[in-house]
Order: C-alpha cells, then sequence, then structure tokens
C-alpha cells in the first residue's frame, strides 16, 4: 500500500532529493551523540482514545532538548517478528506540530513515512497525529467501543538517528477502561506511564487497554509469569494455565536459563496470529474454543510457539534481525532457524510437558512432512531462499504463475530440524543433540558477545556439537535437493511409509539396532 501524493506534496516534490541529499550529508559529518547529549533529550509520548468507536486514537509526542537545525521524524516500516512491509505511515492523519505555547511550527512530509521540523534546535516543542485503526491483527493496531490494541511500530514515531534513546509513554484510556497490560516497566508505580530505554525495546511491548481478566498467575524459578486479556472466553482457567506452566518449565528446563525478570501473555482476543517479544508475547486467542484436549493442545503448542521465540529470535537471532533498520526490508537467509526451529520445538515442548505422547508427536512431524512432499515449490525454491524472500512471498510461500515456486519456512524448517538432530544424536553418539546447538549458540552469541550469528556461525556450532562436518546436510537448506528421509529417520529406527492414499507415515523399523533404540528413547525423553 501507498498513500496516494496530494497536490501540496506534488509541488515540493522537487525539492525532495536535495532536502534527503542535505540532511544525509549533514548527519554523516556528525558524530554520535554523546552520552551527556541524550540525557537531555527528552522524548514523551500520551495516547488518547477520545472517540474509541471511531476506531482510532491520538498521539502526543512530547520532545526537547536536541541539538540539530533540522530533525527527522519517521514511522516504522514494519514490526519486528513480522517480516512484511506495513506501511504503518499511511494510517496518520492530521499530523501538526507546536511549541509549548501553543504556536503552530511548520511540519513538511519528506516522503511516505517521513516528516521534518525545521530551526528548533535545543527546543521543546509536540507533535500531535492521529492513527487509523481499523483491522485487528495482532501485527497493527486496532480500536474499537470496547478495547484498544496498540503496536508499537504504527503507534510511536521516532527521530532518525535517535532510536537509541530512551522514551516514556502515558496511557489515558477510554472513560471506563480499566486495565493496561504490556511488558513495558512502569513508571514510580503507576498503572498507566512506563518507560523504555530506547526504541527497540519500545516497539517490542505492545499495549492492550479495557476491561480486562487475568488468570492466575504462576512462578518458575521464582519468576512470575502473567495471563491478561481481553475477552477471555469460557473454559477451565486452572487447568489451562497448570498446562501453560508446564510448557514454560520444559522450555526453561532446555535452555537452562530465565533472562527476563517477568513475563506477560497477553490475549488481544479471537482472531489469528501472535507476536513475539523479550519479555511477553501478543496472541489471539479465544478460550470458548477449548473444549477438547486437542482444541486446548493445539493452543497450548501455538502458544509454546510465541514463547519459545523470546529464546529463539529475540535472543538467538541471525546477525541481520538486529538492530533493526524499520525503514527498510531487513533480509535474512535463517528465518528456517528462527521459525522452523521454533515450530520444532513447539512439538518437543508438548512432549517434555507431558502434554503429548509418542505417536501424537510423530503424526505432528508427519503432517509436515506431508506438506512439505506436496508442495511443487520445493523443486523451485531452497529454504534459505524462502527466507530471504519472505518479504515479497509471505510467510507461507506464493504461487508465481500458473505454478507453484515457492515454500515456506514454516513446514519444512521443523522437517529439516528434526532430520538435523538425528544427524547430530547419530554422529555424536548420542552424546549431543539440537538442544546442545541451542544452548551453545544462546551461551556464546547472545550471553557471551552479545550479537546474532552469521550462517556460517549456526553451521560450524552444528559441527562442533556433532563432531563431525554436516557440509552434506547444510545442502538441504541452500538446494532444493530431496530429503533423505532414510537415512536421517533411520538413525532413530524410524521409518517413512507410503500409504495406499498416498500420504506418509512415520514408524519403527522391525528390529530397531540398540543404537536406534538408544537414539530414539532421548529425543523422546523418555
Amino acid at each position: 500500500m501507498h498513500q496516494s501524493t496530494s497536490s501540496q506534496e506534488r509541488n515540493i516534490s522537487s525539492h525532495i532529493s536535495i532536502i534527503i541529499f542535505l540532511i544525509s550529508a549533514f548527519w554523516a559529518a556528525t558524530p554520535n551523540l554523546s552520552v551527556a547529549q541524550k540525557t537531555k533529550i527528552k522524548l514523551h509520548f500520551e495516547v488518547f482514545v477520545p472517540e474509541a468507536q471511531s476506531h482510532s486514537y491520538e498521539v502526543d509526542f512530547y520532545v526537547s532538548g536536541i541539538n540539530r537545525d533540522t530533525i527527522v521524524l519517521k514511522m516504522p516500516k514494519w514490526m519486528p517478528g513480522y517480516y512484511q512491509i506495513l506501511d504503518y505511515a499511511n494510517n496518520i492523519s492530521e499530523i501538526n506540530a507546536t511549541t509549548v505555547k501553543g504556536k503552530k511550527i511548520p511540519i513538511q512530509k519528506l516522503n511516505e513515512n517521513s516528516w521534518y521540523i525545521t530551526n528548533q534546535k535545543n527546543k521543546a516543542f509536540t507533535v500531535h497525529y492521529k492513527i487509523k485503526a481499523e483491522r485487528s491483527f495482532v501485527a497493527l493496531s486496532f480500536v474499537d467501543a470496547e478495547h484498544a490494541y496498540l503496536a508499537p511500530a504504527n503507534t510511536f514515531l521516532y527521530i532518525e538517528n535517535l532510536i537509541q534513546c530512551p522514551a516514556s509513554v502515558k496511557i489515558n484510556p477510554a472513560n471506563g477502561w480499566s486495565d493496561i497490560a504490556t511488558g513495558l516497566d512502569t513508571i514510580n508505580g503507576k498503572s498507566n506511564e512506563f518507560s523504555a530505554p530506547d526504541f527497540d525495546i519500545l516497539y517490542d511491548c505492545p499495549i492492550l487497554i479495557g476491561n480486562l481478566e487475568e488468570l492466575p498467575s504462576f512462578t518458575v524459578q521464582g519468576i512470575e509469569h502473567r495471563f491478561i486479556g481481553y475477552k477471555l472466553g469460557d473454559f477451565d482457567k486452572i487447568s489451562f494455565m497448570q498446562k501453560l506452566k508446564k510448557v514454560v518449565e520444559a522450555a526453561t528446563d532446555l535452555m537452562g536459563d530465565i533472562p527476563y525478570k517477568k513475563y506477560t501473555f497477553i490475549a488481544i482476543g479471537p482472531g489469528q496470529g501472535g507476536i513475539e517479544h523479550l519479555n511477553n508475547t501478543t496472541i489471539s486467542f479465544d478460550g470458548n474454543s477449548l473444549r477438547t484436549t486437542e482444541a486446548i493442545n493445539r493452543t497450548l503448542s501455538f502458544i509454546g510457539h510465541e514463547y519459545f521465540h523470546h529464546y529463539n529470535v529475540k535472543r538467538i537471532r541471525p546477525f541481520e534481525l538486529g538492530p533493526f533498520d524499520y525503514d527498510k526490508i531487513n533480509r535474512t537467509n535463517q528465518l528456517w532457524i528462527s521459525e522452523g526451529l521454533t515450530v520444532y520445538y513447539q512439538n518437543m515442548l508438548m512432549k517434555h510437558a507431558g502434554l503429548a505422547d509418542k505417536n501424537t508427536l510423530l503424526s505432528w512431524f508427519e503432517n509436515e512432512i506431508n506438506a512439505v512432499e506436496n508442495d511443487n515449490g520445493r523443486f523451485f525454491q531452497s529454504l534459505a531462499q524462502s527466507s530471504y524472500y519472505t518479504w515479497e512471498d509471505g510467510p507461507f510461500g506464493a504461487s508465481r504463475g500458473e505454478e507453484d515456486h515457492s515454500i515456506t519456512y514454516y513446514q519444512k524448517g521443523p522437517v529439516v530440524g528434526l532430520l538435523l538432530d538425528f544427524a547430530i544424536r547419530n554422529a555424536s553418539q548420542n552424546k549431543k543433540s539440537l538442544d546442545d546447538v541451542m544452548r551453545l549458540v544462546y551461551r556464546e552469541y547472545y550471553q557471551k558477545q552479545k550479537r546474532g550469528f552469521t550462517e556460517a556461525e549456526f553451521q560450524q556450532v552444528c559441527e562442533s556439537i556433532a563432531g563431525s562436518p554436516l557440509t552434506a546436510f547444510f545442502e538441504y537448506i541452500y538446494t532444493t535437493k530431496e530429503l533423505n528421509y532414510k537415512k536421517y529417520l533411520g538413525y532413530a529406527g524410524l521409518e517413512l511409509i507410503k500409504t495406499p492414499e498416498n500420504s506418509f507415515k512415520i514408524s519403527q523399523v522391525t528390529n530397531p539396532s540398540k543404537n536406534q533404540k538408544t537414539i530414539l528413547k532421548s529425543w523422546l525423553g523418555e
């Protein structure tokens, strides 16, 4: 989506390239702001919902202490965790700027998601704007008469080259709304005022406002885990939270560390999708649908996926995914790790939590294998390419012309993860597994080096854990080479059988060897 160009914008279009050049040249020659300069900068937002029924809300952005002649304001084009350009600026209207005394300041549109203000060096001013929020989706803001869900990248402007500065937020709920849920830290215990040390954290913490319901929290290793949401529905809430705790415990036991001080599951209401964050996740949720064990486990698996993401992608992350550039596409070949292996682990967590048995676990991987083998796109696109082109194809692939020429890392990723796990277990004589890979990448790149990993580094970690080269295996990532199920499933005494209905089932081989039995038992956690 792109906004149409107004006549006023057409009149200044000939000057835009000159303005961009001058601003870029100025900041290229400007050194990084010192700590002293940063402390003088004050960035504060206030959110108002005066007409919730109109599916809109308003934002005041208070700015002071910036030592610049020209200040460029930008709205992100995308939200980390959802790899699509969303053009949030298209939802902005009535943007204006004033001095602290209320005098209007000229604010000019630079391009589709940028505005600039001049002659306000070291002065305080306020930018006011309105945001339309009509579509209910986890990556977009949505407001109606009963509640508001604020996607922060859809809400808060940032100042170019000041993404690292702290910011504060005050929420002014609509009349009759009593609750706010977010991963942001409160200020002085005030329930409606929050702070973020930088804009990466601000954009990582969605905000849910309304009359919300909170389920009984649980603790894991002394750390509180909350579940709060809008219209949670009617279901066995005590049992559900007990089971969710088991999923969280399975994940923390696997990784051996809990890196947050508190975690919040934020249920935004019925719908589709979820997005991961460092200390929270926002999920679509409808408790009224939790009538069967299958439905409950399907929801717990989905939530487990989003929860495990706080390790895998938020902390164990590809080098390209942070620090983020919110102004353009951030491509990576490694979403098969970030998303595909997270699907793999959502299945494994359910087994380790005691919520799925062996047959159920194998059936989940059968479903993924059948999806992969029935996807014609596997002949045209590699796993790495499916990640790289997700910005064009979407997370689940796209058809090109008459034939499907793309795949999804959500399906082939967990299948490759399964085979990689068995390859590592076999090569290491069952002394190591994919779990050891995840723990080592976490320790080495997140905890120690505090950065993301490259493609070569991830392969090197896998090989160091396996104790042997995996060059042939990684061809499955970068080529369209057909997966050798017989070889890798065979390491665990499993085989893939084609049924008369042309679907695939995983079964155990007849008379498995001692090594095959050991690997399968270890993989199942039995």
